[in-house]
C-alpha cells in the first residue's frame, strides 16, 4: 500500500485472517485426512456429544455457520471415510442425526490438538489464548458475528423510501 492509502479496511483484515486460518488448519489436519469444513463439523460434533447433544445436520450447520446443503455433502463425504454415523431421527424422519464412530472421535481428538497448537501461535501476538487480549478479541469477534447483515437490494421498493 502507498503512504496515501488509508490502510486496509477491516472487512479486508477479516477476510485475510479468515483466509490464513482455513489455510492453517488446511494443512495441519490434511495428514489425518481432513479439510478445514471436515474438521468444523468433527470437532463440533465432538463437542456436542461431550455436551450430551445428538444434533441434526441442520442444528450442526445452525451452529458451525455452513449452509445445510454444504453440512450434508461433508457429513456424506465424513461417513464414507467411516469418521460418522448418519441415521434418521426417531422423532422426525425427515431430520438425520449425526455422531462420530470410534475412529472419528479418535482422529478427531488429534485434530482438535492440532488446531490448538495453532491457535495458540495465532494468538501469540495478544498475549496467548488465556490474555485479556485475548478475551477482549474474542468478545469482539462474538458481536460481529451476532449483528446481523443483509446486503441491500438494489432497486428494491423498501430500499428507496417509498411506500406502495
Amino acid at each position: 500500500m502507498s503512504k496515501g492509502s488509508p490502510g486496509p479496511t477491516p472487512g479486508f483484515l477479516v477476510w485475510r485472517l479468515a483466509n490464513k486460518w482455513r489455510v492453517a488448519v488446511d494443512r495441519a489436519v490434511a495428514p489425518l485426512g481432513l479439510t478445514h469444513a471436515q474438521y468444523s463439523l468433527v470437532a463440533s460434533l465432538y463437542g456436542m456429544h461431550r455436551a450430551g447433544e445428538r444434533p441434526s445436520q441442520r442444528r450442526l450447520a445452525d451452529h458451525t455457520g455452513l449452509e445445510a446443503l454444504y453440512v450434508s455433502k461433508l457429513a456424506r463425504a465424513l461417513e464414507s471415510a467411516g469418521l460418522i454415523e448418519r441415521t434418521r431421527d426417531p422423532r422426525d424422519p425427515r431430520a438425520v442425526q449425526l455422531a462420530l464412530t470410534e475412529q472419528g472421535s479418535a482422529i478427531t481428538r488429534q485434530a482438535i490438538t492440532m488446531v490448538q497448537e495453532l491457535l495458540q501461535q495465532l494468538l501469540e501476538p495478544l498475549g496467548g489464548l488465556d490474555a485479556p487480549r485475548t478475551r477482549t478479541f474474542t468478545n469482539e469477534l462474538t458481536a460481529l458475528l451476532d449483528a446481523p447483515l443483509a446486503p441491500s437490494v438494489p432497486n428494491d421498493e423498501s430500499t428507496q423510501g417509498r411506500t406502495p
